[in-house]
């Protein structure tokens, strides 16, 4: 079993990576942070997600352009990742659907979001940067890795080693500002 306070200390590494070294990542620690992501719970074990792995530079760079945006100038810095992980929303099984009908919320995105910081976490355990990427033009992505239309890309996920290995504390709310006990 691990030691608690190693799994605080992971969550304390874990950060969001802008600027990445020119150096590859190993394909098995990419591999040990898939299948992370692959372990990771879902509503009704529906798995709603498929990953595809980007690592061609050229079609990497395509992508990264498509998390560019000129009128707001963010991502800039994606085409320095070495690999990129493509979230694709996948359908739910019919009983996390039904859940999802009933209580009117769409568990699929949250399922994706605990996987991907899945991955996310262990690849802060072999000393690999990430950044999560919500900004970016779908239909684009969608058109350069030959995703179906009917298809959401949920993530994009950057991976490779940090350019600046420093970390800096996390600037959070104490834990008094958003937690409540026995009601709000």
């Amino acid at each position: 079993m691990m030691n608690p306070s190693e799994f605080l200390n992971l969550v304390q590494l874990r950060r969001s990576v802008r600027g990445y070294a020119p150096r590859p990542v190993e394909p098995e620690k990419l591999e040990r942070c898939l299948e992370a992501a692959r372990l990771s719970p879902s509503a009704c074990n529906a798995q709603p997600w498929t990953f595809i792995v980007v690592n061609d530079a050229e079609l990497k760079n395509r992508v990264a352009d498509a998390t560019a945006d000129r009128w707001l100038p963010l991502n800039h810095w994606t085409k320095q990742a070495p690999i990129h992980v493509v979230i694709v929303v996948e359908r739910a099984n019919i009983t996390s659907r039904i859940g999802a009908k009933v209580k009117k919320r769409d568990f699929s995105w949250m399922d994706v979001g605990i996987a991907a910081e899945h991955f996310c976490l262990q690849a802060a355990a072999h000393g690999l940067g990430t950044c999560m990427l919500g900004w970016f033009k779908e239909k684009k992505v969608r058109q350069l890795l030959h995703i179906p239309a009917t298809k959401r890309v949920g993530l994009i996920i950057t991976l490779g080693y940090p350019a600046d290995e420093r970390t800096r504390p996390k600037a959070r709310r104490p834990l008094d500002h958003m937690v409540r006990w026995n009601r709000y």
